[in-house]
């Protein structure tokens, strides 16, 4: 495999705008900015976070079901998924600051429908998954999570918008050390909110937090000019996206890796859940979550700190062969100081991977279409998840966990996988992790990882509108 080192960029190659208002040039006004929108989205992620993992937490505890939780994480993805582009059609067609008041709208919205059946209906009623309540709550609270997505998009754009080139790798890092804390911050409360005040408190939570990062998000300035969309352009902006990603080498090889990277990750978005709740309590899973979440602060301040080298493309598909190796190992024996271990291991590459990705796609894709493109890889990437996460579920239940509390299945994998209940569990993840392991040393010697590499050394960068070019 050849190396490739970085080739300055063309000064006479045709400049993209980034939609400034005259006179303002990305410096410290900005990144104070950008960094009033990152406090902003962390106070949104927060809630999100907090009222999805207790979902998650409540209707296993309920039920006992892997299968319901699978449901349950895998239509928060589908969601996610099928709407991605048509998110990101609405940030390229709107003002940043409006997209995320619309979201954290509708969130509050959403968060307030679900309390409303809660107090309606009675967890008695809710709890029982077989009703039609039980998926109408989970459902209510699935769609404000999904629309908070569309917050996520247009913040990826406000780092091309906000931040200085030379920086936005670490300003992608500074977003990976934000979701870092979320997920420690939420993943503690939720176990603890769930066990010991119930999920009804726990909505009612949810609602206040959501209302006031909305209050707090209001006064917030983000300069910028009203975008100029295309005329005609249609609402779920396939072409427009499929254009800007064609139109990079490489880059449509990237999103189809991811993707499939995704369909294996699936599984553990599926599993991680059931198997950590087999080992611990609710509140100490909680609270694992929480200590392991400082893998994300940890991996995301150092990205934010020593930023991702020359190419980040490169750095994306190093990460990816720790995450394979993390998966093969970290349930390898039913120890929960090794799951714990890798959980926070694999929270600690996971901000590289993200930002490594966020950092090509804002340097390579011109600006007025990075929502879209954003948003299609966002739709693309993660429409594999909840097919394995479909998948597994019933797999795992109804075969792979009973074959392997047989004598006949211990007696097999039991040299691998050692003894333990969740022994089915660990099996998956394993071939997981061997799956993604050969995926990602096939991208590393391949032909459209070179063209990526260079496509990105010698993309022209952002220019500014109304001012000279950083």
């Amino acid at each position: 495999m050849d190396e490739l080192d970085p080739v300055p960029a063309d000064p006479a190659a045709p400049q993209v705008e980034a939609h400034l208002p005259p006179g303002v040039t990305r410096g410290p006004e900005t990144v104070r900015a950008f960094r009033a929108v990152l406090g902003n989205t962390l106070v949104a992620n927060v809630t999100s976070s907090f009222l999805w993992f207790a979902l998650t937490f409540w209707a296993y505890l309920e039920t006992r079901s892997v299968m319901a939780t699978a449901i349950i994480g895998g239509g928060f993805m589908l969601f996610t998924a099928v709407f991605g582009t048509f998110f990101g059609t609405l940030v390229d067609r709107h003002r940043k600051k409006q997209v995320m008041v619309l979201s954290s709208t509708i969130t509050l919205v959403t968060y307030g429908a679900a309390g409303g059946l809660w107090l309606l209906l009675g967890e008695r009623r809710l709890a029982d998954w077989e009703s039609p309540w039980f998926w109408l709550f989970a459902g209510v609270v699935l769609i404000g999570g999904v629309v908070e997505s569309m917050r996520n998009i247009a913040l990826s754009t406000t780092v091309t918008l906000l931040v200085p080139e030379d920086d936005r790798d670490k300003a992608n890092g500074l977003v990976g050390t934000v979701q870092g804390i979320s997920f420690m911050i939420t993943s503690v409360f939720s176990g603890l909110s769930v066990g010991l005040l119930g999920m009804g408190w726990t909505l009612a939570i949810a609602v206040v937090l959501t209302g006031a990062s909305l209050l707090h998000l209001v006064p917030i300035t983000i300069p910028e000019l009203d975008p100029d969309p295309e005329e005609g352009g249609a609402r779920f902006d396939f072409r427009g996206a499929i254009t800007a990603i064609t139109a990079v080498p490489g880059l449509v090889a990237l999103i189809l890796f991811t993707t499939f990277n995704n369909l294996v990750s699936g599984v553990y978005i599926a599993l991680m859940d059931p198997y950590g709740l087999e080992l611990f309590s609710v509140e100490a899973w909680g609270i694992v979550l929480g200590v392991t979440g400082l893998g994300f602060v940890v991996g995301g301040g150092l990205v934010a700190k020593l930023g991702l080298g020359a190419n980040p493309v490169r750095t994306l598909l190093l990460v990816n062969v720790a995450i394979a190796l993390l998966g093969m190992t970290f349930t390898i024996r039913e120890w929960a100081w090794l799951y714990v271990l890798g959980i926070f291991l694999f929270m600690a590459v996971i901000p590289a991977a993200e930002s490594a990705e966020q950092t090509i796609l804002q340097r390579v894709v011109p600006f007025r279409t990075q929502g879209r493109v954003f948003g299609f890889a966002q739709s693309v990437e993660l429409a594999a998840s909840p097919i394995s996460a479909f998948m597994i579920g019933p797999i795992a239940e109804f075969a792979l966990i009973p074959y392997m509390e047989s004598a006949e299945g211990r007696d097999a994998w039991g040299w691998l996988v050692g003894d333990g209940d969740a022994r089915g569990i660990a099996l998956v993840f394993m071939l997981a992790g061997a799956i993604m392991f050969v995926t990602v040393l096939i991208a590393l010697a391949s032909a459209p990882y070179r063209r990526l590499s260079k496509a990105y050394a010698v993309a022209p960068p952002q220019r500014l509108e109304g001012a000279a070019a950083d």
